[in-house]
């Protein structure tokens, strides 16, 4: 049977796994929202499981895209040269081992590369950057936590950042203020040098940046634009975005 060509099948997007216990037996998954979110960004999605340093090379020759997820988890603060604050917190040192030096790699192949959330967080550190394990307690910081309550009013549109002015994000959006449904115990504290800061909530605090000169597509925001993305404007233009810098990867010579 005919295989398909490559640039006739959809963009195959990498989705790293989380690490849980379900009962006895450890699993690894991806949440939902975020398969339906590269869906919607016209890509194909493809959950990967914590991986070699060579499987992580052979994935990366095999995609077109990287789309970091969410997660309860936190990246390990021994990777920023910490020790951990609260050990009660979740921890997910088995996607740290693997997807820490995965993000460098896609960066410098030019893969296009989005990154919500923990995946906003765990770019900062891969790239040398560090973070406040409890925004909370930082003087002049808000508490941009979840609230109790249901899915849809933890999701719910928390603060404004205003978005920094000829960036790719404020490119994308043609606004200079949005609303985000942030919510996080962790933050940036140092951006990683390299970085450039694409949004800032009220508070100061870093919400969404960019690799400066990076070959490719490459933004992670901290709040969640996979959720209810179909419905929200914003979401629509930045996964729009992510999925067209995917199909350009992807109908690229291999020899540039």
């Amino acid at each position: 049977m005919k295989q398909p060509s490559k640039k006739s099948r959809k963009p195959l997007v990498l989705v790293p796994a989380c690490n849980r216990m379900m009962g006895d037996h450890p699993f690894q998954m991806a949440g939902k929202k975020y398969i339906d979110a590269v869906r919607l960004a016209g890509c194909l999605p493809l959950i990967v499981p914590s991986s070699s340093a060579d499987e992580v090379d052979e994935l990366l020759d095999h995609a077109e895209g990287v789309f970091l997820t969410g997660s309860k988890s936190n990246v390990h603060a021994s990777h920023y040269g910490e020790t951990t604050r609260d050990e009660s917190l979740p921890q997910d040192r088995v996607r740290d081992d693997w997807v820490l030096p995965l993000i460098p790699k896609a960066i410098a192949r030019g893969l296009p590369i989005l990154g919500i959330c923990r995946g906003f967080q765990e770019a900062n550190v891969a790239l040398g950057g560090s973070l406040h394990q409890a925004v909370q307690e930082q003087p002049g910081l808000a508490d941009h936590r979840a609230g109790p309550g249901t899915p849809d009013e933890q999701y719910a549109f928390a603060h404004e950042v205003d978005v920094q002015a000829d960036g790719l994000l404020a490119g994308l959006l043609d606004a200079p203020r949005i609303r985000v449904n942030s919510l996080h115990g962790q933050g940036i504290k140092r951006l990683a040098e390299g970085l450039r800061i694409e949004a800032k909530a009220d508070d100061g605090l870093v919400e969404a940046f960019s690799v400066e000169g990076a070959r490719g597509f490459a933004l992670f925001v901290q709040w969640h634009p996979e959720w209810q993305a179909a419905s929200n404007p914003v979401s629509q233009r930045i996964l729009a975005a992510f999925g067209r810098a995917c199909m350009d990867y992807q109908g690229r010579d291999p020899e540039t």
